[in-house]
């Protein structure tokens, strides 16, 4: 089984095909491992799957959460890889069981990696504000 790291890192590849191409997300994740393991037979990791699967489950809920935290952007403003590491992230962080803290570190993780320092900044304003959003929703539920 891969690292948790890798998985998202997969994940948001995944995510990233499933939004270029507008297809259902089972052929998003054939395509991906096809691709990828087209020489040999790998085991799919779980983990990877539910990521992804679960983001798109949840993805009105998800964007809405983002656009609220994205001033002067919309959705489909955003670079590709920006908003489908946000997509993983909040889907993480509000479905995943992931602390909130660590979500965002693998988000900023992601972004360093497959972005640039702005998208860092940016991804990190968004995640912090969901976390904060989050947070005072469950102060208000005590």
């Amino acid at each position: 089984m891969a690292s948790r790291r890798r998985a998202r890192q997969r994940a948001l590849q995944i995510l990233f095909i499933w939004d270029a191409r507008k297809q259902p997300v089972e052929e998003a994740i054939d395509a991906y491992y096809d691709a990828l393991y087209s020489e040999e037979e790998l085991e799919r990791d779980p983990f990877v799957v539910d990521l992804v699967r679960g983001t798109v489950e949840f993805l009105t809920e998800i964007d809405g959460r983002i656009t609220r935290h994205a001033e002067h952007w919309r959705m489909e403003r955003m670079p590709a890889v920006d908003r489908n590491i946000l997509r993983l992230a909040v889907y993480e962080m509000t479905h995943g069981g992931t602390p909130a803290p660590v979500t965002i570190d693998e988000a900023l993780e992601l972004a360093r990696k497959f972005s640039g320092e702005e998208s860092v900044q940016f991804v990190n304003g968004v995640l912090d504000a969901v976390r904060r959003e989050m947070t005072q929703a469950n102060d208000v539920a005590k």
